[in-house]
């Protein structure tokens, strides 16, 4: 199973957060990351937030990112969303 966390802090505080997980194993890596990040941002009625290099570069070391107001078209009403990869597929 692929799980993703989703939070949503402003003052450093938790607003809200959900975990999406994704059961189809016929998807990429990327792909998962995709669908969580769309299915997140549905269910906490977001827009879709762009990945901008930096998001990538620190994705790819740390499995998380922060999206903040740059990554978003519309005003946003926090500071950052919080998006971590906190449980990948294990192939035994």
């Amino acid at each position: 199973m692929f799980r993703v966390w989703g939070r949503i802090i402003k003052d450093n505080h938790l607003i809200k957060d959900t975990v999406i997980c994704i059961d189809d194993i016929s998807l990429s890596r990327t792909a998962k990351v995709y669908k969580a990040l769309d299915d997140m941002c549905y269910e906490l009625d977001l827009s879709r937030p762009i990945w901008l290099n930096k998001n990538k570069e620190h994705f790819k070391k740390t499995a998380r990112t922060r999206f903040t107001q740059d990554n978003f078209i519309d005003t946003i009403e926090f500071d950052y969303l919080d998006f971590r990869v906190i449980e990948e597929d294990s192939y035994f």
